[in-house]
């Protein structure tokens, strides 16, 4: 993962991590709480990108995924309609025109 590696240090590497004492020195207690505050920042980072790297994942598939189609009316339903209203309206020029031919003669 391109997040590991950019980060240098790991949660338990700083908790771990000891330093030597001199005699004008940094109070120990203010390192320690310094750093457990980093800790838990890491420690939330990583959970952001993990997150964040899931996300990823999922849009990337979403993305290459074959759009759903909706289906069409079956060919044959398609058919039968067609024909039913070609029917009608044959049986309707019938009427129209072969009326007309009678009202003429």
């Amino acid at each position: 993962m391109m997040s590991e590696n950019m980060v240098k240090l790991t949660a338990k590497e700083i908790l771990e991590r000891e330093f030597k004492t001199a005699m004008r020195g940094y109070k120990p207690e203010e390192v320690d709480a310094f750093l457990d505050q980093i800790i838990k920042d890491y420690e939330a980072f990583q959970e952001r990108i993990n997150d964040l790297e899931k996300e990823n994942q999922r849009l990337q598939q979403q993305v290459n995924e074959p759009p759903k189609r909706t289906q069409a009316p079956a060919p044959s339903t398609a058919g039968t309609t067609n024909f039913d209203i070609l029917k009608r309206l044959s049986n309707l020029e019938k009427e129209v025109f072969g009326r007309k031919l009678y009202e003429d003669r």
